[in-house]
């Protein structure tokens, strides 16, 4: 039951805190991209800094509204069923951030981030609260702590696929096909052909 409050709850919120770092070069470039395909011009570069802004800090504007209602809506609905409908919500985050590239839509990815933050605030209070009341006495302590646990190991997993050599990895191109060997730039992949 830990491992499934852990890697459902608070794992989610420290990967989700960590992950927007590394993506910041791609997600600026779809921004940017966007932008030229509706309206015909590139971006100013403030305009773009100013939407990134808002993009990383929606998690914590979401964040912060999670944690004033987690209290209301615990209380309320019951930690388990909070706990699960707060699941839900985070479905409909990943699924708005993950098909904005689809639907040619930034804003996707600011409404994804607001309720992933919204997410991120019920979790945290919810799963101790939780943890701590279906844990035998003797390993309460033990069961709370693992709230800390799992957000530091999603803040670790979101720093290792970060890496750039690993991202790279992932990279694929249907025009990158004809390469053989895949070069990291700090902004995506870079396909070598072998005769060049």
């Amino acid at each position: 039951m830990i491992l499934v409050l852990g890697i459902g709850g608070t794992h989610l919120s420290g990967f989700q805190m960590s992950v927007i770092n590394y993506t910041s070069p791609y997600i600026q470039k779809f921004i940017n991209e966007t932008w030229l395909e509706r309206y015909g011009s590139a971006l100013q570069q403030e305009t773009l800094t100013l939407l990134w802004s808002f993009i990383v800090s929606m998690y914590c504007v979401g964040g912060m509204i999670g944690c004033l209602c987690s209290g209301y809506l615990t209380a309320k609905y019951g930690k388990k069923k909070c706990l699960l409908f707060n699941d839900a919500v985070l479905i409909v985050a990943t699924l708005n951030t993950g098909f904005s590239r689809r639907a040619k839509s930034f804003e996707m990815i600011l409404i994804g981030r607001f309720l992933e933050g919204i997410g991120a605030g019920i979790h945290m209070n919810a799963h101790v609260q939780y943890a701590g009341e279906i844990s035998p006495k003797k390993f309460r302590g033990f069961v709370n702590v693992t709230c800390s646990v799992f957000l530091a190991l999603g803040k670790a997993v979101a720093r290792i696929l970060g890496l750039r050599y690993l991202c790279c990895s992932f990279c694929t191109d249907s025009k990158s096909k004809p390469w053989t060997t895949r070069e990291c730039t700090g902004h995506g992949c870079v396909g070598k052909n072998e005769a060049g």
